[in-house]
């Protein structure tokens, strides 16, 4: 006897299963301690350390779950983001009606001659209570890469040879939202290739600059400064010294009136030659390296994968934190950000209408997104099992790619995943497929 299916995929669920999301939510949530003390209140303790010029800095790298003294009920399942189309710019992270306000205080200060304030790290200091989780985000990054680069060894990933798809099961599914090259020769179907670890992980890159409140990074001087990860150069300017990138450490605040600088404390050149360096340090916190990691053996895959989800929910709640306080900027047309108080000049955006820029980006306030992108995949239940079917797309889910690499590997997901991968709908069989309106 074939089950009668609702018509809206936000309503099927299985009564015969029990479901998480009606009883009481465990919450999880960040908790540090150091070793000895007596408030800890966990029972498994896993922490990182990494040295740092003699500085030890030791993170947990544990959840603990423990029950909520008040009842929440989890949504059954959660749409994503929309797409946000091309032939349009971003909104604004802020209203555009407080940006244009603070400008009106600023230039009415301006023209009466005071001083903007400014508080760390606005005026060029830095937070001594982010400096912790600037090294904290950074080791963790070293871990994720090194983590994902063990996995990709026995998890199967593909990626579209003509878009951005991403993949991960046994083979490639049969949804048709290509949007590449000659999509409509292909019927909108993917052309599956096997992936790599920046499939997984988009690279974000950003110019590293010695001085952010320095001089601007022009067209013709673009080629004197490195790219690096985006991720990396936001922990540099946080507060992590790395020889090889040095950062200017000022002691005295820089004085602005409007957007005008009055008082940097001068220019200083950068130090070389600093862009010859080669370290092995370098090449674990760049996923171009991370392909000379070995397969690990089996019996360590679920510990790996468990300690990769960790590393994942550090990096992106530690890059969420600083970004409270440092400025980032992205452009509102194309992929490119920029870690400092404002853009560079270098002209290289070919997105919507660039010609009538010249080139140049469209400058505005970054989103913890845009500067560690999620990269949502579809969720695959069986991943030996057949591939997913274009007619039941509504009833699968998605989840960030690194979750569904950790979650096939054996490890636990974090319960806010759980909504975006529609767990508690009834995927529709084969004999009811033609059922399905």
């Amino acid at each position: 006897m074939l089950r009668t299916l609702p018509a809206t995929p936000s309503t099927l669920w299985n009564p015969s299963h029990s479901c998480s999301c009606l009883g009481p939510l465990r919450k999880k949530s960040f908790h540090f301690s150091v070793p000895g003390s007596s408030k800890s209140q966990f029972k498994d303790h896993l922490y990182w350390s990494s040295t740092v010029r003699g500085t030890v800095i030791c993170s947990l790298n544990k959840y603990e779950q423990y029950s909520s003294s008040t009842k929440k009920h989890m949504p059954q399942n959660v749409d994503l983001p929309p797409i946000l189309p091309k032939k349009k710019k971003k909104p604004y992270p802020i209203p555009f009606k407080k940006i244009q306000q603070a400008a009106r205080k600023d230039k009415k200060l301006a023209q009466m001659g005071i001083e903007k304030p400014q508080d760390p790290p606005k005026n060029g200091l830095i937070v001594p209570e982010l400096v912790p989780v600037a090294h904290e985000v950074l080791y963790a990054w070293r871990v994720l890469i090194k983590g994902l680069a063990q996995l990709l060894h026995v998890i199967p990933v593909y990626g579209c040879s003509e878009c951005s798809e991403v993949h991960v099961a046994e083979t490639g599914h049969k949804i048709q939202g290509c949007l590449g090259r000659a999509n409509a020769r292909r019927r909108s179907l993917h052309s599956w290739i096997k992936g790599s670890i920046n499939d997984v992980l988009i690279p974000i890159e950003s110019y590293h600059m010695y001085d952010p409140f320095g001089r601007r990074i022009k067209h013709e001087t673009r080629f004197d400064y490195d790219r690096i990860p985006a991720i990396m150069e936001l922990c540099i300017q946080a507060g992590v010294d790395i020889p090889e990138y040095p950062a200017r450490r000022r002691t005295n605040p820089i004085r602005m009136i409007g957007k005008k600088v009055i008082d940097r404390g001068g220019f200083v050149e950068e130090p070389r030659p600093w862009k010859s360096a080669h370290s092995t340090t370098l090449i674990d916190l760049d996923t171009y390296g991370a392909s000379g990691h070995v397969s690990p053996p089996p019996s360590d895959i679920p510990r790996i994968a468990q300690e990769t989800v960790y590393a994942y929910e550090t990096v992106r709640s530690g890059v969420r934190r600083l970004m409270r306080k440092y400025t980032v900027k992205a452009c509102g047309y194309c992929s490119e950000v920029h870690i400092g108080p404002w853009g560079h000049n270098a002209k290289l955006c070919g997105e919507f209408k660039h010609q009538w820029r010249d080139g140049k980006h469209g400058w505005q306030d970054a989103t913890p997104d845009e500067v560690f992108p999620p990269n949502y995949v579809w969720h695959v239940r069986d991943p030996k099992g057949p591939p997913l079917k274009n007619a039941l797309k509504r009833f699968y889910g998605k989840a960030p790619a690194v979750i569904e690499i950790c979650m096939q590997a054996g490890a636990k997901i974090p319960d806010k995943y759980k909504p975006m991968m529609r767990l508690d709908i009834v995927v529709p069989e084969d004999e009811e497929e033609r059922l399905v309106a």
